[in-house]
C-alpha cells in the first residue's frame, strides 16, 4: 500500500461541556471537562491510520509535556512521526473547545509551534517516497502549504486540501489540486457564493473547478456530501444519527476519504465510506478519541 502523508497541526484540546454557548460577556457554569489529543492535521492522520492507511505525519510541536504526549499518541497509532519536528521557542498548539447540548462546538486555537512549521521543514517530504496522497488543512503557515503543493506537483503526488479554518486562497494554491474538501461556510468564503443548498453548492464547485481544482467535495452536514468534477456529479446522503459532539467529524471524513481513494475505491464508494466514518464519530465525545477504527465501519 502506498503511503499517505498528512501535513498539518497538532494540538491538545481542552473541552468543556455546557448546555448552551455563552453570549459575549456572559459567564456560564459548564459541566464535564476533559483533555484530548487534537489539531486538524493530527486528527486526520489518526483517522487515516485507524481506517487502514499507511500514514506519515509532518508537523511541529513544542518542547513541552503536550508535545511529548502528542508524539507518544501518534506513535501508538502506528503513524510515522520521523518528520514531526520539535520547536524550542514556542509551546505546543492548544485548543479551547465548548460543546453544547446539541453537540455543536465553538473552538479557539492557540497555534503555538504549528505556526512555526516552515518551508525548510516540509522539504523533507521529498524523502517520503512511494506516496499516493498528501492531505493538508490550513492550521499551518500558508507559505508552507504552498511549498508542499509545489513539491507534490513536481513529484506527481495528488494533493487533497481541507480548507479549514476558512480563508480565501490564491489561484496559485488552487490550481492543480487533485481534490478540495470544504464545508458550506468554507466553500462560501472560497468562492463568494453563499452555499445553502444543492444549487448553490454546484455553483460554488464550478468556481473551484474553473480555478484549476480537479475534484470538489462540499460537505453538507446532515445532508451528506456533494461531489462534482468535469465528468461526474453526486450527492451522497448521510445517515440519521444522534450527534453529541461534532468535533473532528470533518477531519474523520477527510482521513477516511483519503484512505478509500488510496485503496482504489471509486468516488461514490469512497464518499460513502467517509460519511460512515464521520457519522460514527459525531456520536462520541472528543477529537481523536471519537475517530472510529476500520472494523467499526459497516457498509
Amino acid at each position: 500500500m502506498k503511503k499517505i502523508i498528512v501535513v498539518g497541526s497538532a494540538n491538545t484540546d481542552m473541552v468543556v461541556k455546557i448546555d448552551k454557548h455563552p453570549l459575549p460577556g456572559e459567564t456560564r457554569l459548564g459541566g464535564d471537562f476533559f483533555m484530548n489529543a487534537g489539531g486538524k492535521g493530527a486528527n486526520q492522520a489518526v483517522a487515516a491510520a485507524r481506517l487502514g492507511g499507511k500514514v506519515a505525519f509532518v508537523a511541529k510541536v513544542g518542547n513541552d509535556i503536550f508535545g511529548k504526549q502528542t508524539l507518544d499518541g501518534l506513535t501508538n497509532e502506528q503513524i510515522d512521526t520521523s518528520h514531526v519536528f520539535i520547536d524550542e521557542t514556542a509551546p505546543s498548539g492548544t485548543a479551547l473547545i465548548i460543546v453544547n447540548a446539541e453537540g455543536e462546538n465553538s473552538i479557539v486555537v492557540a497555534s503555538g509551534a504549528n505556526a512555526k512549521l516552515s518551508v525548510d521543514d516540509v522539504s523533507s517530504i521529498a524523502e517520503l517516497t512511494d506516496t499516493a496522497f498528501i492531505l493538508m488543512q490550513l492550521e499551518t503557515p500558508i507559505e508552507t502549504i504552498a511549498a508542499v503543493i509545489n513539491t507534490a506537483r513536481k513529484n506527481g503526488i495528488h494533493v487533497i486540501l481541507n480548507p479549514a479554518p476558512a480563508q480565501q486562497l490564491s489561484n496559485t494554491i488552487l490550481e492543480g489540486l487533485f481534490l478540495i474538501v470544504p464545508n458550506e461556510s468554507e466553500a462560501s468564503i472560497l468562492t463568494g457564493i453563499t452555499v445553502t443548498d444543492l444549487e448553490t453548492a454546484s455553483k460554488a464547485a464550478d468556481v473551484l473547478l474553473q480555478k484549476g481544482v480537479s475534484h470538489v467535495i462540499i460537505t453538507l452536514g446532515k445532508q451528506g456530501a456533494y461531489f462534482k468534477s468535469s465528468f461526474k456529479e453526486l450527492l451522497i446522503p448521510a445517515p440519521i444519527v444522534t450527534a453529541i459532539d461534532t468535533t473532528a467529524a470533518g477531519d474523520t471524513f477527510c482521513g477516511a476519504l483519503t484512505v478509500a481513494l488510496s485503496e482504489g475505491k471509486d468516488w461514490e464508494d469512497a464518499i460513502r465510506f467517509a460519511i460512515a466514518a464521520a457519522s460514527l464519530s459525531v456520536t462520541r465525545l472528543g477529537a481523536q478519541s471519537s475517530v472510529p477504527f476500520r472494523n467499526e465501519i459497516n457498509l
